[in-house]
């Protein structure tokens, strides 16, 4: 006898596919692991206007989608909001009327009992719904996020973003409070939420981020898109998101030069969507490549001499990082990419902090031992970050009567 799926409500902020960036990444798995169990109810926007193509595929996973347009630009001005009711400007950068009239229509109508939310902002959507399971996945605490760039910013930019991450911290610990449990990407993220929010403590849980390492493989790196010539360094992401700007901007700037002066052809590979203006003016004639959107980045992982990941401000695990790991290429990283990731510095992936000691690790990454923490790599993220394995944390979460020494840190 066939048992009938339960009705699930899950809350996105970003269209959860195509997996083409960090979070999309994680959400999409979600999607595809609670629609095999639940009879989805999707709530979600899109960001960029190439993704109201993947709409149907979507909504074939789903019973029903609510995909609401997000302007950016409009977005913001929105957010602005917050400066006069008191709030973090995120939760009215999300805010969106025709969407909770739907949320609100959706779990009374079809008598939804469990709900999950995908990023901390869209847990105001569940105010007031006769839910009696809710599951918010933070990822990371993103109000540590604008408390780091403060100091970086000039007034009044440093004012506004500690100003945003303390009313975010406040509005993401009540909305801890008011679930039953809140998932954090690694431990470090969920023992900083532990501690920023002690009131909200007990119901902090982790579940890591996974690779499809039958996907990121070396064998289904293809062809090279590379021109004959020196070493290859990449770096993969989202290019118009300030920490990925920020990193790509400093190792063209401060390291780059200085690795060029013992590998004189090495070039580095900027490979990602929405290259901002920063980033396209880096381009420099063998030594800098911007690519922007690329159909497929295992090409640019695969046949890259080491990929690079010198991100100073970064939370949780780089699904980057997972993903050339698995691709088998030696990778060096900033100590702040490495936080939660059960990786051997020095044998499965090489850490530096400044120029000197990024150098330093491009050279024995660049060398005969490359191949070997390659390959160390590939068996770490093989044997520790497996998607299903990771899925079941959310199982147990959701699991009716399950208890938090369960799924918690």
């Amino acid at each position: 006898m066939k048992v009938e799926r339960p009705p699930l409500l899950l809350l996105v902020h970003r269209i959860p596919y195509p997996p083409n960036k960090g979070d999309k990444v994680r959400s999409y798995r979600i999607l595809r692991h609670l629609a095999e169990r639940y009879r989805v109810f999707l709530a979600t926007f899109v960001d960029h206007p190439d993704d109201w193509v993947h709409l149907p595929t979507v909504e074939g996973w789903c019973e029903g989608v609510c995909a609401r347009p997000l302007l950016p630009r409009a977005s913001r001005l929105a957010s602005l909001r917050g400066l006069l009711t008191g709030e973090a400007l995120t939760l009215p950068y999300y805010r969106d009327r025709t969407l909770a009239h739907w949320v609100n229509r959706v779990v009374r109508q079809h008598d939804i009992r469990h709900a999950v939310v995908f990023s901390g902002s869209m847990a105001q959507y569940l105010e007031g719904l006769p839910l009696t399971r809710r599951v918010v996945d933070f990822c990371d605490v993103d109000s540590e996020k604008w408390r780091q760039y403060a100091p970086t910013k000039p007034w009044p930019l440093n004012w506004l973003y500690a100003r945003e991450g303390r009313r975010l911290l406040d509005f993401e610990a009540d909305a801890a409070l008011a679930s039953d449990v809140s998932l954090f990407a690694t431990c470090p993220e969920g023992a900083l939420f532990q501690r920023r929010a002690p009131r909200a403590a007990t119901r902090v849980a982790v579940m890591e981020n996974g690779v499809d390492t039958t996907f990121f493989s070396p064998a289904a790196a293809g062809a090279t898109p590379f021109l004959p010539g020196g070493p290859v360094l990449v770096f993969t992401g989202a290019m118009d998101y300030w920490p990925n700007v920020d990193a790509v901007c400093w190792f063209a700037h401060d390291i780059l030069p200085r690795l060029r002066h013992t590998v004189p052809g090495v070039q580095l590979w900027i490979v990602g969507m929405n290259p901002s203006a920063e980033v396209r003016a880096l381009v420099r004639e063998g030594e800098v490549v911007v690519t922007g959107t690329v159909p497929d980045v295992r090409p640019y992982l695969g046949h890259a001499d080491a990929v690079v990941a010198p991100m100073r401000i970064a939370r949780g695990i780089q699904n980057k990082v997972l993903e050339a790991m698995a691709m088998g290429r030696p990778v060096v990283a900033h100590p702040a990419c490495l936080q939660g990731l059960a990786a051997r510095v020095g044998e499965d992936i090489l850490a530096a902090s400044g120029p000197d000691e990024f150098v330093a690790a491009l050279l024995e990454a660049l060398g005969p031992q490359g191949r070997a923490i390659g390959a160390a790599a590939r068996a770490r993220v093989a044997e520790g970050y497996d998607w299903a394995q990771q899925l079941t944390v959310l199982d147990r979460a959701l699991g009716s009567g399950v208890g938090l020494g369960e799924v918690s840190l």
